[in-house]
């Protein structure tokens, strides 16, 4: 199976600003440059929902409350998803998970198969 493994949380104050890294490892991919990748988040007492992805092409999408914050970035050769935080807000605590679909596959709403452990982010008031 292929391995996604989050890093870069912690607590920030809000207004500040959070960088995650998704590292991406196996053999079943034959590369990650041609799969899409995504971020997802979920706090108690809230529903997950997607945060940014990367598809198949490179091109980018964002959820409507983290556009003009957050940037996602993959970085194919070294198979790592990023995720620029800035600006963050209360609201933006939860945990991250780090997302792929099979390769070659294009971005949907469908889940994808490939999860990380996820990585907490917390904001502070």
């Amino acid at each position: 199976q292929v391995r996604l493994e989050e890093s870069g949380g912690g607590s920030v104050q809000a207004g500040g600003s959070l960088a995650l890294s998704c590292a991406a490892s196996g053999n079943r991919y034959s590369s990650m440059t041609v799969t899409c990748m995504a971020w997802f988040r979920q706090d108690p007492g809230k529903e997950r929902e997607m945060v940014a992805r990367v598809d198949r092409d490179g091109t980018r999408k964002y959820a409507e409350f983290v556009k003009d914050r957050f940037t996602v970035s993959k970085d194919g050769a070294r198979r790592i998803l990023r995720l620029q935080m800035n600006n963050v807000k209360p609201d933006d605590s939860a945990m991250y998970y780090c997302a792929a679909y099979n390769s070659g596959s294009w971005c949907s709403d469908r889940d994808p198969p490939y999860w990380g452990q996820g990585t907490q982010v917390t904001v502070s008031s």
